[in-house]
């Protein structure tokens, strides 16, 4: 479990931007919205979401680009190799960051718990049958 004795660490695709994270996880899983479709390029996206206060960006500051849409959290990216590294805005207390768990450079020590925004998905895809709550739009948080 990440702490600030032993934070999980991550980076885009090309290492420009590196962050960590030092508290577990409130809880993960997938958003099959039509944002996260056409930011990532797939039929969903899989996330950890963690305390705003609990994820830092150690290098690559200026290489990040972030795009505030006009209702939910900001989805920030490495310019020089467009990975997606993280949602919502660091260091705000009493919110949180979703972190794109494909980032991370080790065991986020939780698995997916739920699939949000069931729909959106593409009709061409079948979702898994993997026994996780389903929610038609975006789910509570926890």
């Amino acid at each position: 479990m990440p702490s600030p004795e032993a934070p999980l660490t991550g980076s885009c695709a090309c290492g420009t931007v590196k962050f960590r994270v030092t508290a577990e996880f409130l809880s993960a899983g997938y958003c099959h919205c039509t944002r996260c479709q056409r930011r990532t390029g797939t039929p969903w996206s899989v996330n950890g979401v963690v305390a705003a206060d609990a994820f830092e960006v150690v290098a690559g500051q200026t290489s990040l680009s972030t795009w505030r849409p006009p209702d939910g959290l900001s989805k920030s990216f490495c310019s020089l190799c467009g990975g997606h590294v993280f949602a919502g805005e660091p260091g705000v207390s009493e919110t949180i960051v979703g972190v794109r768990l494909g980032a991370l450079h080790g065991d986020p020590g939780i698995s997916p718990r739920w699939r949000q925004w069931i729909s959106s998905a593409p009709d061409w895809v079948s979702i898994p049958d993997d026994g996780l709550p389903r929610f038609a739009e975006q789910r509570e948080t926890d």
